[in-house]
């Protein structure tokens, strides 16, 4: 959001972060309180704020454990541990990188600065995530990692990823940014490709107000981010590769280091997450059964075998064709009205954005993957389903701790809403 500041200026502030009133009346819930206040207190007076400090490795340890897997460092911020996971796996200029078009710019703007070339892929029609079929018919043999982003704390077909990653030997990259604690199969997600990330940032349901995290059982890949950007951190701690400890401590000379505070944070906000999850999933499930005898609306499934975690957003599906072909935006403006704060799309899909629908020269001098000549410019249409999607699915808000009566105020609001809508 951008706060106004009315004592210097008529400059905006930007601010980010969970706020306690985004659910309006209906949710309860406060991200930040006195646990949070009190452990960047306590680090201060122990000048516990910079480098991979005791809190930083209490972190890094706890998330080992969440994964299951064996290296995990954290980053300023969940771009530069993609940006670190890129690098891990040799992504470099030249190559290509898979991503959904239906996602946020940052799961894929780390490769531009690679020197990577994006390739925009499709969306599965029924799960909105990563559409397997259209990625097995994107690879080629420039294509050196695929991004698979668990949109709004869904899960993709991973088995069908994995599968194809296996037969073309292309790495995957898990961005799991939107969902801190959900799971494929048994196995966390970010345990299941090469490389998981997630974003610590101020809206998420772990956060530090800033901050990422990179995990892998890949040892190349942990120790060239390490190498890429821990400078100073890594002597005699982290770096495992014979190959890479002539490098010590310094490294690339580059810094993606967290600020230990922020993780501090984010420690107190992990011990709540199991508690958080399950909240927002009894709040989901509540309305999605619901959903379920009302026209023109139905849940967003996931993947088969999966448990959602984070429930960054709450999608669902907005079916026209029940509804006299009326556009979504119809159904959120009932829903505002009766005092649901529902959206449409909150991210643009990126082959819409100027960046990548009109080129740009980054590096300057015709150097860069967007450049002309070399960047094959994607056009509306490119990805009819993600663009379906982009403009039938309508969010409800998260409710993270539902005041009395909450649950029941939103189920009556759509059924309401989609009665008038059919009459």
């Amino acid at each position: 959001m951008c706060a106004q500041d009315d004592t210097k200026s008529d400059v905006p502030i930007f601010v980010q972060t969970g706020q306690t009133d985004a659910g309006g009346d209906l949710d309860r819930w406060r991200q930040v309180g006195e646990e949070e206040a009190r452990q960047a207190y306590e680090m201060v007076l122990r000048n516990e704020l910079s480098g991979g400090t005791p809190v930083v490795r209490e972190f890094e340890q706890a998330w080992r454990e969440m994964t299951g897997l064996q290296y995990c460092l954290t980053t300023c911020n969940g771009t530069l541990a993609i940006y670190s996971a890129l690098f891990g796996l040799g992504v470099g200029p030249g190559d290509e990188v898979i991503c959904p078009t239906y996602t946020w710019i940052c799961s894929i703007s780390p490769a531009l600065f690679l020197g990577a070339r994006p390739v925009f892929c499709d969306s599965d029609p029924a799960t909105m995530q990563l559409d397997p079929a259209d990625l097995r018919r994107r690879i080629t043999p420039r294509t050196r990692a695929i991004v698979v982003v668990h949109l709004w704390g869904w899960v993709a077909d991973m088995d069908a990823i994995m599968a194809i990653s296996r037969e073309t030997g292309v790495p995957v990259l898990e961005d799991c940014s939107h969902a801190h604690g959900a799971m494929y199969k048994g196995r966390p997600v970010g345990s299941i490709g090469q490389v998981g990330c997630w974003s610590l940032q101020g809206t998420k349901p772990v956060s530090g107000g800033e901050g990422g995290v990179l995990a892998t059982n890949d040892v190349e890949v942990f120790d060239r981010a390490c190498l890429l950007g821990q400078v100073n951190r890594m002597a005699g701690m982290d770096l495992q590769t014979a190959g890479y400890q002539q490098h010590q401590p310094l490294g690339l000379g580059m810094k993606t280091r967290a600020h230990p505070l922020g993780i501090g944070i984010a420690l107190v906000q992990l011990r709540k997450l199991a508690e958080l999850n399950e909240r927002r999933r009894q709040y989901v499930e509540t309305v999605e059964a619901a959903l379920k005898d009302m026209p023109g609306v139905a849940p967003v499934p996931t993947s088969e075998g999966s448990v959602r975690g984070g429930y960054y957003s709450f999608p669902i599906h907005y079916k026209p064709e029940e509804l006299g072909g009326r556009p979504a935006g119809e159904l959120i403006d009932k829903l505002k009205a009766r005092g649901i704060p529902a959206t449409g799309s909150t991210y643009q899909l990126l082959h819409r954005l100027p960046l990548f629908a009109q080129g740009f020269d980054i590096f300057t001098r015709g150097r860069g993957p967007l450049c002309e000549g070399t960047w094959r410019r994607p056009h509306e249409g490119d990805f009819p389903v993600a663009e379906k999607l982009h403009r039938d699915l309508v969010f409800l808000p998260v409710l993270s701790d539902p005041a009395p009566g909450a649950v029941e105020r939103v189920v009556a609001a759509l059924r309401d809403s989609v009665r008038e809508m059919a009459n």
